[in-house]
């Protein structure tokens, strides 16, 4: 194990610059995003044949004696040969048929999750919407979130909204209710997976019992099975085995909390009703601000007279792990004595912070406490305007559930696709962080041969010939910078204008050619990843990123292969980058 302990002893999320500030955003996902939970990887609208193949790459192909020249089609670019289309039609990644296996305890996977599931934007005054959840769980989410509270004005109807804050609120029946045609397209394809619900109750006793009640009405059948359900349940009180993820089928898992005794109420720094986020702009914090004080003046009225949550029996039974705890102290990843006063089998629920604040140190034990029990990781307060955590550092200590705002399409979901890619929303953990032996620590070497993009999306206020193409491209490692993280990038592109005095392919702006090798060594770690983002060199003004990707290391087909490239809404674009991926050592 001693390898495991160094590479635990590197895992710290806070002191890691290896990405900058201005490539971690991205913009507010729409209807037609697919990207963010997985799915993106072979859900596409524009299929593979109707991408094109420069000119450029073309030749490029036949330099490289990939392909002859009648194959390449060198006479008519216009046209995709049969040679060229199989090129099209391989997929750039090959995920490991293990790494799939549902016959595991499901503490042993992590799974693509989401946080405030039904907000559509901001976190303190933005609006509410049923269509979150459509658009979580047709991306590719399979844990999202609901807060219920009851409703002054109906009490047989409870309702979902961020409680204590300014955003609108929908009734828990119209989300029960997309959920239900969400999960019944989904049956019609090919191994579906079930469908998590972190159910955030905030309802009286009355509430309560309705949840119940419109749960089984509108999901019927859907609903776990109450044999499955059992066990969840003994297992809880240490009385039998982990629920396997196959047993749980393509059901809806309904989770709830578990309230400690004289348990006191979460720190404001644990939700999301905090004051403004320090990675907002300086106007957009003004309004934040202003916004947020307002909020909080009627959050900390509301909270005042709310009486404290009991879980009543009825909503217990229907759960399964349905012991979902704040922890009161660092009992939870002591193995002597344990959690205290709590489950046998449990699910911790933990804000970034909080869990930041025994990192590096006991990043070892917890990542043994995670090898047994389920971990929820949701974000800090402070990031109302729908940022997110980094989680590969959670991910590198098992943390399961890493909650995302998948509001936007930025950094931390760019990521969650590439981990989720090919997959149905649950991947096997790496055998070291499911309790198995680690031998030493391995470097490897990575190299990224770029050759060339197809149709670059140029901005609508951008002349095509004023833009600078290259490609920046970031190593992403639980262990940061100290464990080979970092960042590489190819020279900025510019067709030249006096073609006839420029030897060799002289393609325009849209169909850069770079043809430059990468390259990393870093510790070796299946949570290696790879993100891409197209950008344009830009002078006196910060670069634009133009189009995105991210691939999981592990998973990275090998020979020349086409990525579909992404823009900062999770939506396909027509453009594509022909890159070679190769792991040494």
């Amino acid at each position: 194990m001693a390898g495991l302990s160094s590479r635990f002893a590197k895992l710290n999320p806070f002191n890691d610059p290896r990405v900058e500030v201005e490539d971690q955003g991205g913009e507010a996902v729409e209807r037609d995003t697919i990207g963010g939970g997985g799915h993106s990887s072979w859900e596409t609208n524009i299929t593979q044949h109707k991408l094109r193949v420069s000119a450029a790459l073309r030749s490029f192909f036949v330099k490289e004696n990939v392909l002859s020249a009648q194959e390449a089609g060198l006479d008519d670019a216009t046209s995709t040969t049969p040679s060229l289309h199989a090129l099209l039609e391989k997929p750039h990644i090959d995920v490991p048929s293990y790494v799939t296996d549902r016959s595991h305890p499901l503490p042993e996977y992590f799974i693509s999750s989401s946080h405030n599931t039904y907000l559509t934007a901001h976190q303190l005054f933005g609006k509410t919407s049923a269509d979150g959840y459509a658009t979580a769980l047709r991306t590719g989410a399979r844990c999202i979130e609901i807060d219920a509270w009851d409703d002054d004005t109906n009490d047989e109807e409870p309702k979902v909204t961020h409680g204590y804050t300014l955003v609108s609120r929908i009734p828990f029946r119209a989300v029960c209710e997309i959920i239900r045609d969400v999960v019944d397209v989904e049956a019609t394809r090919p191994n579906p997976a079930p469908v998590l619900i972190s159910l955030e109750n905030h309802c009286s006793a009355h509430g309560q019992m309705r949840l119940v009640q419109i749960m089984k009405e509108v999901w019927g059948d859907r609903l776990l099975s109450k044999e499955v359900r059992e066990k969840g349940h003994r297992e809880e009180e240490g009385l039998g085995d982990h629920v396997r993820l196959e047993e749980l089928g393509s059901k809806i898992v309904v989770t709830v909390e578990y309230h400690f005794p004289g348990e006191p109420d979460s720190s404001d720094e644990d939700t999301s009703s905090s004051s403004s986020s320090s990675d907002s702009s300086d106007e957009e914090r003004e309004k934040e601000d202003e916004d947020a004080r307002r909020a909080k003046q009627e959050y900390k009225k509301e909270k005042a007279t709310a009486p404290k949550t009991v879980i009543i029996p009825e909503l217990a039974e229907l759960g399964v792990y349905a012991q979902s705890v704040k922890p009161q102290d660092n009992s939870w990843f002591d193995p002597v004595p344990g959690l205290k006063d709590a489950p046998h089998h449990h699910l911790i629920n933990v804000s970034e912070t909080q869990l930041a604040k025994h990192m590096p140190g006991s990043n070892k034990q917890i990542a043994r406490h995670n090898a047994q029990h389920l971990m929820r990781v949701f974000p800090k307060g402070t990031r109302v305007s729908s940022r997110n955590l980094d989680p590969v550092p959670f991910w590198g200590l098992g943390a399961h559930i890493c909650a995302l705002n998948w509001q936007t399409f930025g950094a931390a979901m760019q990521l969650n696709d590439a981990l989720f890619a090919g997959t149905e929303g649950f991947v096997l953990k790496p055998a070291a962080l499911r309790g198995q032996a680690d031998g030493p620590v391995k470097r490897k070497k990575l190299r990224l041969h770029i050759a060339g993009a197809t149709d670059v999306p140029i901005p609508a206020d951008r002349p095509a010939d004023e833009v600078r193409p290259y490609v920046s491209c970031l190593l992403v490692h639980p262990g940061g910078e100290a464990a080979g993280a970092g960042k590489r990038k190819t020279k900025a592109y510019k067709q030249h204008k006096l073609g006839f005095l420029h030897k060799g392919e002289n393609p325009p702006s849209t169909e850069p050619l770079w043809d430059e090798v990468l390259e990393w060594e870093y510790d070796d770690d299946e949570l290696v990843f790879l993100r891409m983002l197209i950008k344009s060199d830009d002078s006196f003004s910060r670069n634009p990123t133009l189009a995105v990707a991210a691939v999981r290391v592990l998973y990275a087909a090998t020979g020349w292969r086409f990525i579909r490239m992404l823009d900062l809404k999770g939506r396909e674009t027509k453009c594509s980058l022909l890159v070679k991926v190769e792991v040494q050592g």
